[in-house]
């Protein structure tokens, strides 16, 4: 099915402040569900311009990964809806930690303070607004999680921890 029709992409229901879950539960736009969701798709957005300047594949897989945790957070943890979904596991969180492990061996990095996105390249500058972007996005999926009694999103919170660890490692090593 093609998209070419304005009523196909837009509900309107958002002009009265309203939008909805991935379960068609209706939310305030201004509700933590929608900062979390929208800190998440920030953080893919701006890996996507990284994309463009590092030429790094990996940055495509953690975009994938990134969806997996939007759709999490979006899901009622109660619903049928969520039973279907392909969540992020420790065999994520282990792929980014072996991830900054190879950088580290490629190129180790010194016990400093580095200037964010002032060290190196203009990639690694790129990999430092990432990466205060995912502390952000890790600051909101806390703030959730509590707010919304979501115990299923622990491994969320350490997927984006070590993901800004990576994108620190790869702003001083690009």
């Amino acid at each position: 099915m093609s998209i070419n029709k304005l009523r196909q992409i837009s509900t309107k229901t958002g002009d009265k402040g309203i939008s909805k879950n991935y379960d068609n539960e209706e939310f305030s736009k201004n509700h933590i569900l929608f900062e979390t969701v929208g800190s998440i798709d920030e953080l893919s957005s701006f890996l996507g311009l990284t994309y463009h300047i590092s030429k790094l594949e990996l940055i495509k897989t953690i975009q994938i990964h990134l969806q997996k945790i939007s759709s999490q957070i979006s899901t009622n943890k109660e619903s049928n809806n969520f039973a279907k979904l392909n969540l992020i596991t420790n065999k994520e969180v282990t792929y980014l930690e072996e991830l900054i492990q190879l950088q580290l061996e490629k190129t180790p990095i010194k016990n400093q303070f580095y200037l964010p996105g002032s060290e190196k390249t203009e990639t690694g500058a790129y990999f430092d607004v990432s990466r205060t972007i995912a502390r952000r996005s890790e600051r909101r999926i806390v703030e959730f999680s509590n707010s919304e009694k979501r115990d299923d999103l622990h491994i969320v919170k350490m997927y984006l921890n070590r993901l800004s660890d990576l994108l620190f490692v790869l702003s001083i090593n690009t």
